[in-house]
């Protein structure tokens, strides 16, 4: 086995939607060879092994396409959601007894699923970190020597994210938020092998360790949100102080305001995309607004929203008005992404691993949830008023119109800048490496108390 001096490690995703990847696309700079892992589909991997992954990802994705299906569709949907549902948190209770999700998983990997992958892990010797919980337990399972950490996506998490045998398993979790940590306790993890990271976000959105492009986009952002100034007064001394400037000098129109629709890695929501721009038809014609829809790497989604689009007979604002955001290569879609977001004013999404993009200092308009791990999601970006639950999407041109007249979106900006961690890309690091670092903001590194 090779020592590693460096400071690198084998960063593992898997290819199933956009969660697993857009967690590891910010830690590329850690990952060895500059490369990251996809557990699922890397070069030489064994047909068993592929055929086992690729009959949990396509039946996932054709449920959550079936939920939209009358009746029928959401009984499916609801019947497979108990197989990965997160419990009640209160009354707070030892919850550490294994699910059938997590038992299937660990039978399968302990008959051979995923050794190949490990017996390649183990040519370096340097720590894994993983942003899905089968890799970290394939790593554990076969022998994996060096540290194992796995990076948690969501804002609450099922008994499948915590070990067998917790108590037994040197697995380490950085958590996005106190929610995950205290959940993983109840799961019987240790409390030291716990460590509130923050979730990581790209550095094309945090600029440098202090945050300079962060800092001006949202500031920006905020000019957009509240244009007359009329809510902002009340933050000011806050906000100057955590922007480093003396008075509240923004750059303003810069641009009109934005709004960016982001569709899941199912494709599930497409025709949502639709029905907000036929609300909006006539604020973009009257350049009132500028929408971004996100396809992602479907590109039958891509075609679906510009034919749709030419139907509503707004042909002329695409590349205009209208832009839809498309790459076939999912890095290349997540960079394109993280550059769209620099000139977003609202996002509008299900309430994914994007939750914590909140960060940025961005509201987040909830579109409804799929599957359990995402209601918790929405609960906990509501609780820290950085999203807001969408109104009735025919009438958005209302709404959305009154909320910016009201201060509503600016205060769910603020909200979700001063109360969801920034600094997880850079607190990774130092969990993994113990490289110092100098900041005033975000400091929960150590173990969770």
């Amino acid at each position: 086995m090779e020592k590693q001096k460096n400071n690198k490690a084998w960063v593992v995703a898997v290819d199933m939607g956009y969660g697993h990847q857009r967690a590891a696309y910010p830690l590329k700079y850690l990952a060895y060879g500059g490369e990251i892992i996809n557990s699922n589909t890397y070069e030489g991997i064994p047909k068993k092994d592929v055929k086992i992954w690729r009959q949990s990802q396509k039946f996932y994705n054709f449920i959550s396409r079936f939920k939209n299906f009358p009746i029928l569709g959401k009984y499916a949907f609801d019947l497979f959601d108990r197989f990965q549902a997160i419990p009640r948190f209160y009354p707070k209770r030892d919850l550490s007894g294994s699910n059938l999700q997590l038992l299937s998983s660990i039978f399968l990997i302990k008959k051979g699923w995923g050794k190949h992958f490990v017996e390649k892990l183990k040519k370096k010797d340097i720590p894994l970190i993983s942003t899905f919980f089968i890799p970290a337990y394939m790593a554990e399972i076969h022998g994996f020597s060096s540290d194992i950490y796995l990076l948690v996506c969501d804002a609450d998490i099922s008994r499948a994210w915590a070990p067998y045998k917790p108590s037994m398993s040197k697995i380490k979790y950085l958590a996005p938020n106190h929610r995950v940590a205290e959940r993983l306790k109840l799961y019987g993890v240790s409390k030291n092998k716990i460590f509130l990271s923050g979730f990581p976000l790209p550095f094309e959105n945090l600029g440098n360790k202090k945050l300079s492009v962060l800092k001006e986009d949202f500031c920006s952002r905020l000019v957009n949100l509240d244009p007359e100034r009329k809510h902002i007064e009340k933050y000011k001394k806050r906000l100057t102080e955590a922007l480093n400037q003396k008075e509240l000098s923004c750059r303003a129109g810069r641009r009109k305001l934005s709004l960016t629709f982001a569709v899941g890695g199912a494709g599930a929501q497409k025709k949502l995309g639709i029905t907000i721009v036929k609300s909006l038809k006539e604020k973009i014609i009257s350049k009132k607004i500028h929408i971004n829809l996100i396809a992602g790497v479907h590109n039958d989604v891509s075609r679906f929203f510009e034919s749709n689009i030419k139907n509503l007979g707004l042909s002329g604002e695409i590349g205009r008005g209208i832009e839809i955001i498309f790459e076939a290569n999912k890095e290349e879609y997540f960079k394109k992404f993280s550059n769209t977001l620099r000139k977003t004013d609202i996002l509008w999404t299900k309430p994914s691993e994007l939750s914590f993009y909140a960060g940025l200092g961005m509201p987040i308009i909830v579109a409804p949830p799929i599957g359990s791990q995402e209601k918790f999601n929405k609960k906990w970006l509501l609780s820290t008023g950085a999203g807001i639950e969408q109104e009735n999407p025919k009438y958005a041109s209302e709404w959305i119109f009154d909320w910016l007249r009201e201060g509503i979106f600016m205060e769910s900006a603020v909200s979700g800048y001063f109360k969801t961690e920034k600094y997880g890309t850079f607190n990774i690091e130092k969990i993994i490496f113990g490289k110092p670092k100098k900041r005033k903001i975000g400091e929960d590194i150590r173990p969770a108390a």
